[in-house]
């Protein structure tokens, strides 16, 4: 085994990270959605209804970010509830590269409003200040009011029509443009090459604990990150470029939790999530590794979703074999497939990072799955096959109007992206959607990685 080097987190680029935060009741979800282009967020009339984050990949004028929506944040509250929730908006202060910070426009400052304020200022973060609910000219005068905050700049916007989103986006992309003079750091270190875009990156994921740190120690032999039994020993991430067993790639190893103080459950669950986006924007393949002692949790089928909303290939690992027995694995496995039923394609594999055992079966179905990852069939190939697919079973009719595919073409890989031309893209029900995508696998295999597959109306010249 020969290691190179080792790159800085980072060097292949990520989408910056944006959290909208702010005191319950000012309208935080509703921005967010506004912001994400869809219904993702609850909304209620109701302080506190958000107790959790939100994600969603969005856009402001060309510029991409994943947006975070956190949970109201009242300093002063003596509900176990709300100092969870305050305590996660300061992992997304921690974790995020600019904050939009939400008052309620049609309503004088909080002490609650000025606590925000202060917790910015100590954070040392971008941050943008929104007025919401400032639906009107007379509520646009009335949120000017917070300016007695101290706060150089409020934008005054209505999350629930669309007032004042133009200029805020304006100021989103503005704020994440890294590109421009004035934003770069004289002190900052050198930009290393570009990375080799044909070495695949792996990303290492899982809870806390679950023996990332071993595994990348293994295949390095190096013993350069910390191990120890306790959760969140593992203080930051390098990536490091590798070769063993004939197979070249750069894992990514993930910090499951930074350790800056003592952090409750929830927090430890949030900070994972916050890693998980940041290693999977950086990578090709996911390893979501899993202590198989303590099986599969809601957090690693999470973390598998965001994998997946990624288009990223998805490999998953159960680690530490070597402490179940057969029939226990054989049940660990089982109930892995049942709670990550929603991506049957991903290979399972087995392993021990700390005798080694299936160490080199991981590295060759990672090998695997970055080839179908990237694969690309020739028009003609796939044109053929959805000849026999359309003869087997043509799409139902929809509103008594007998559906067309006329041809079919693959116009991206990672993830694998096929186009259909049909005469009415609304028309194709879901489930013929579904056995499209479960054909393609059939007949071309991609396993490990998720196919795109999407519907466009035919043009008249075609």
């Amino acid at each position: 085994m020969k290691r190179a080097r080792s790159l800085p987190a980072g060097a292949a680029g990520a989408k910056p990270m944006v959290a909208v935060v702010g005191r319950p009741n000012v309208g935080k979800s509703t921005l967010f959605n506004k912001l994400a282009g869809k219904r993702l967020a609850i909304v209620e009339d109701v302080p506190g209804v958000t107790r959790d984050r939100h994600y969603a990949d969005a856009w402001a004028l060309g510029k991409e970010f994943v947006l975070i929506d956190t949970g109201g944040f009242d300093p002063h509250s003596d509900d176990p509830m709300k100092e969870g929730i305050a305590h996660h908006v300061e992992l997304a202060l921690e974790e995020c590269d600019l904050v939009i910070c939400v008052f309620d426009g049609a309503t004088e400052p909080l002490p609650a409003d000025r606590e925000a304020v202060d917790l910015l200022r100590r954070s040392g973060k971008p941050a943008l200040f929104v007025a919401n609910k400032a639906d009107s000219p007379r509520r646009q005068v009335e949120s000017l009011a917070h300016y007695e905050l101290g706060v150089d700049l409020i934008y005054p916007v209505s999350a629930l029509h669309g007032h004042g989103f133009g200029e805020l986006e304006e100021a989103i992309a503005r704020a994440l443009s890294s590109d421009t003079p004035e934003h770069e750091d004289e002190h900052a270190p050198e930009r290393v090459d570009p990375p080799d875009l044909e070495i695949p990156r792996v990303a290492i994921i899982g809870r806390p604990n679950a023996g990332k740190s071993s595994l990348v120690n293994r295949y390095t032999s190096d013993d350069r990150q910390l191990v120890d039994d306790r959760p969140g020993t593992t203080v930051d991430s390098v990536d490091s470029l590798v070769e063993r067993h004939g197979h070249r790639l750069i894992l990514v190893d993930t910090a499951g939790i930074r350790r800056k103080r003592s952090i409750r459950k929830a927090g430890v669950e949030a900070s994972s999530v916050y890693h998980a986006i940041r290693a999977m924007e950086r990578s090709d393949v996911v390893v979501l590794l899993i202590d198989a002692n303590l099986g599969v949790a809601e957090q690693d089928a999470k973390i598998a979703g965001l994998a997946l909303d990624r288009g990223r290939g998805l490999i998953i690992a159960l680690n530490k074999i070597d402490l179940l027995s057969r029939r226990d694995l054989e049940q660990a496995k089982t109930r892995a497939k049942e709670i990550l039923a929603f991506a049957p394609w991903a290979p399972l594999v087995t392993l021990s990072a700390q005798t080694g055992r299936g160490t080199r079966s991981l590295l060759d179905k990672i090998a695997e799955v970055v080839v179908e990852h990237r694969k690309r069939i020739g028009t003609g190939e796939v044109n053929r096959f959805f000849e026999e697919v359309l003869e087997r079973h043509p799409p139902p009719v929809y509103h008594n109007r007998a559906m067309r595919l006329y041809y079919v073409s693959q116009v991206d890989t990672a993830p694998p992206t096929f186009m259909v031309s049909t005469n009415d893209p609304k028309g194709i029900h879901f489930s013929y959607q579904r056995y499209v995508v479960n054909q393609i696998r059939a007949r071309f295999g991609f396993e490990g990685t998720p196919i795109r597959v999407r519907y466009r109306g035919k043009r008249k010249k075609e």
